[in-house]
């Protein structure tokens, strides 16, 4: 299981897993609740029987997509 800090850099904190930086808030209190929330996703998750990952009306999770210059959504 990862293990999920939060740091103080600056006037931001960074959300840390396994001393990993993730992401960064401008909110002590955001980044507790992105921590809190993720945590109890991935326990809910590692919960469910090894079939039971996704409901049967879900599809898979597919490479995400980043916005770039030329088309915003490609």
């Amino acid at each position: 299981m990862s293990r999920y800090s939060i740091q103080k850099k600056g006037s931001e904190y960074v959300v840390l897993v396994d001393d990993q930086s993730i992401l960064t808030f401008t909110s002590r209190r955001k980044a507790a609740k992105l921590v809190a929330e993720a945590s109890e996703l991935l326990s809910v998750q590692s919960a469910l029987p090894a079939g039971e990952e996704r409901g049967g009306d879900q599809s898979p999770v597919k490479a995400a997509k980043f916005l770039d210059d030329e088309v915003r959504f490609p």
